[in-house]
């Protein structure tokens, strides 16, 4: 999970908003684009929970369109006052929507449940509490954290730990490989921080999936290294 830095909400957003009645069920065309290219934007075109790429589409006219769900983070149903505030609104994927409830995954499969872990909290950053293994389970320190991850969010169904698997070795192999070309701490934790760069890097705005995977395990080694 990455954590998620907002940007200033779309304008066509906050007009919505002064209009009454003004409730997300109504949000017009506009806002609802432009609010989704804000939310892809601020995340990296990556799933708020899973960190799947969003899937994008050029469709005929030229233009772009996403497979995605925009996620309130507490439930519309009882936060109603929330619905149009930005800070509560993220970029989720379709999480196997329509699929049986044992297959989906992140918003679709939290519904009006409840996730203690805020993507956009500065006091408890998500990415110092979350951590991954070289399965590709994602887990925490914290019990009642670890329950929500697996029946509120289904964080570890089996494709998702393959995905998230596959990025967890394709550093670690590449760490075992480059690593033994630098001699003494200083170089190795150098090289340890160019690599954590590239992940943290993104191209034509778009994050690696899973790409908070490489950087836990490239974290671990810069500490060992340090």
């Amino acid at each position: 999970m990455k954590q998620i830095t907002k940007i200033q909400e779309p304008a066509s957003l906050v007009e919505h908003r002064a209009n009454q009645p003004a409730y997300y069920h109504n949000l017009p065309d506009k806002a609802m684009n432009d609010l989704r290219t804000n939310l892809l934007l601020e995340q990296g075109h990556i799933c708020c929970y899973c960190m799947k790429r969003i899937p994008e589409k050029i469709e005929k006219d030229g233009t772009k369109s996403y497979k995605m769900k925009v996620e309130h983070y507490q439930c519309q149903d009882r936060f109603e006052q929330l619905q149009l505030t930005y800070s509560n609104l993220f970029g989720a994927c379709t999480g196997n929507e329509g699929q049986p409830k044992r297959l989906q995954t992140c918003d679709t499969k939290k519904a009006n449940l409840d996730f203690t872990v805020n993507p956009t909290s500065t006091i408890t950053n998500c990415e110092t509490v979350i951590k991954y293994d070289a399965e590709g389970e994602i887990f925490t320190d914290n019990d009642e954290i670890n329950r929500q991850l697996n029946e509120v969010l289904n964080l570890n169904m089996l494709t998702l730990k393959a995905g998230r698997k596959e990025v967890y070795l394709e550093v670690q192999n590449k760490v075992e490989c480059e690593s033994k070309k630098y001699a003494g701490k200083d170089l190795k934790k150098k090289f340890f921080e160019q690599e954590k760069t590239k992940w943290l890097t993104t191209t034509t705005d778009k994050y690696r999936p899973f790409c908070m995977v490489a950087i836990y395990y490239l974290n671990k080694k810069i500490r060992a290294n340090t």
